[in-house]
């Protein structure tokens, strides 16, 4: 234990009078602004019709489908009918309490209207924002990690971390790190070398390959981090919800990739 690491990082970046600003909303910020600036500059270098004003109208419609999404996907897939006995506590984002599986059904809603108005075909959307999400992870995942929460499980690694606090006094895995690690730098990584073929690969290809590693880290991660409190292990005391909801994802990608590969359409929105 005099070996162990301590997370003793401050959750709140600064305080300005009665307001706090924490790291979690700037991870948010950083996120966003990241992953927009990569779209737009990837879209001019595709040769794509994807304007300022496109661009705002697009980030818009997509930070709505996040928040809303990831909110209502905590509630439904981890709130285990808490938030059904209290409901005013959905809307009690101050309290935490986010899933990324449901942020990403919101932000695939959210780019229905985002493609109606600007008139970029959806798919070519998709494949655009798969590009630069993985940033807004990156952050996110870090932030988690500032915050003390979503901690690993137990472990005896050397690198093991000491969260205190409702994770106890053990070390523990630092999952958050193993997350930002995957589903941030190397997913980020691996998408923007692709993209950078021009002209761009097969439409769906970016967007279907997302889903499959996505999902493939998240489930590997889980076997190190701790379930949700309120859920625990399901079925059989070794599946987490996270991997529950990560195999949709996995088999969703491969159809996707599949069809990509067979159809071999290219992007749509080309400049004329």
């Amino acid at each position: 234990m005099l070996d162990a690491l301590y997370q003793m990082l401050d959750p709140v970046a600064f305080t300005v009078g009665p307001f706090s600003v924490r790291w979690y909303g700037i991870a948010y910020v950083l996120g966003f602004l990241g992953a927009g600036a990569l779209m737009y500059l990837t879209a001019r270098r595709w040769k794509l019709r994807f304007s300022e004003e496109a661009l705002l109208t697009v980030a818009l419609c997509v930070i709505v489908g996040v928040v809303l999404g990831g909110r209502l996907g905590y509630v439904l897939f981890y709130g285990n009918g808490y938030y059904f006995q209290h409901p005013l506590e959905i809307l009690a984002f101050n309290q935490g309490g986010m899933s990324f599986h449901g942020g990403l059904l919101g932000a695939l809603a959210g780019g229905i209207p985002a493609a109606l108005i600007t008139r970029i075909p959806y798919l070519t959307l998709a494949d655009l924002a798969s590009i630069g999400t993985p940033i807004g992870l990156f952050f996110g995942r870090c932030a988690n990690f500032v915050n003390g929460e979503l901690w690993g499980a137990v472990t005896d690694a050397p690198w093991g971390v000491v969260f205190g606090g409702a994770a106890g006094p053990l070390p523990r895995h630092p999952s958050q790190l193993y997350e930002a690690l995957l589903e941030g730098l190397v997913l980020f990584v691996v998408l923007y070398l692709l993209s950078r073929k021009v002209p761009p690969r097969p439409r769906r290809t970016l967007f279907g390959l997302f889903l499959v590693l996505y999902g493939s880290f998240r489930f590997l991660v889980e076997f190190v981090r701790q379930p949700d409190a309120q859920l625990g292990y399901l079925w059989g005391g070794w599946l987490t919800m996270g991997q529950l909801l990560s195999v949709p994802l996995i088999v969703a990608g491969v159809v996707v990739l599949t069809y990509a590969w067979r159809k071999r359409l290219p992007e749509q929105g080309l400049v004329e």
